[in-house]
């Protein structure tokens, strides 16, 4: 037979048909890894317990391989698991980026931000502006909420980054970086901190502010007593401009608020505070753009 006949022939071998994996499995892997169990990424992906798990019965037969374990009531990854994890964020990146790139009449995904008061008062407006210049199409989900709450929010999948206030430990799958400090300092009517006894108008625990005054009081072995308490911030602040009595929050909210800050010598220095922002690993590059925003805004 001849050489070409051969070539011919050849055209008509049999080939091994390549295999897929189908990116919603992966993106449902990825949610569960990052969540941390299944009943989290629930929240995250809007599937039932049952159809997660149906999806990763599918995607191990996909691969012929274990990608969970069971210890006791959790899920742990399996060698290939933790390998399985960087291929599928990669594939996801790149499809994501496909789909913003070339993609038509697609709505994109939402970024949920979480922010404390003292931003959203503040550096916010300026920020979604210069945002909505660079991302026109870009949708946004903003809540503002105390910085427990919000990192609450954040472990349970529901924020794609947090600005909050005073640092609160790593996270799963996130980074959070220092982006600026901030002075504490008392707000109110100057004339109350002469008061032997201080009243006081605080957030309700857990507060990194009420904290820190009720330390530096007692140090002091100041007198005081709590006249009104929320959880509300917009509440302490009536509370303040009231003359209830006087608080504790950053320069930067009392300034923009229009409050008087006091700097009577009978009133114990209140420390500095740091500004972190939590952000996801493998955000979309608009909401790294977002969080690269927020991060210069808050340091300013």
């Amino acid at each position: 037979m001849s050489q070409s006949a051969h070539s011919s022939a050849g055209l008509f071998l049999p080939q091994r048909m390549a295999r897929n994996v189908p990116t919603e499995l992966l993106r449902s892997f990825v949610a569960i890894v990052e969540a941390g169990s299944m009943a989290q990424a629930t929240e995250t992906i809007f599937l039932t317990q049952s159809a997660l798990s149906l999806q990763m019965k599918r995607l191990e037969d996909v691969l012929q391989q274990k990608l969970f374990r069971r210890d006791g009531r959790r899920l742990i990854l399996t060698p290939i698991g933790e390998e399985l994890v960087n291929y599928a964020r990669q594939l996801l990146a790149l499809n994501d980026r496909i789909m913003s790139t070339l993609g038509q009449d697609s709505e994109p995904e939402p970024i949920s931000v979480g922010m404390v008061q003292d931003f959203a008062d503040t550096i916010l407006p300026d920020v979604l502006g210069q945002f909505r210049l660079a991302h026109p199409r870009s949708r946004l989900v903003v809540r503002v909420g105390g910085s427990a709450e919000l990192l609450e929010m954040f472990d349970r999948s529901r924020l794609d980054m947090v600005l909050c206030l005073g640092q609160h430990g790593d996270r799963s799958g996130a980074r959070w970086d220092i982006v600026g400090r901030d002075s504490m300092a008392w707000i109110g009517d100057p004339g109350i901190a002469e008061q032997a006894e201080l009243p006081l108008v605080l957030l309700e625990p857990p507060c990194r502010f009420r904290d820190a005054v009720l330390r530096v009081l007692t140090q002091e072995r100041r007198d005081y007593r709590l006249v009104l308490e929320t959880p509300n911030l917009p509440a302490m602040r009536a509370g303040v401009r009231g003359g209830l009595g006087i608080s504790c929050r950053t320069r930067r909210f009392a300034m923009a608020e229009g409050l008087p800050t006091i700097t009577s010598d009978t009133l114990p220095t209140v420390p500095e505070i740091e500004t972190i922002l939590v952000r996801r690993n493998h955000l979309s590059d608009a909401a790294n753009d977002l969080g690269d925003l927020l991060a210069v805004a808050a340091g300013g």
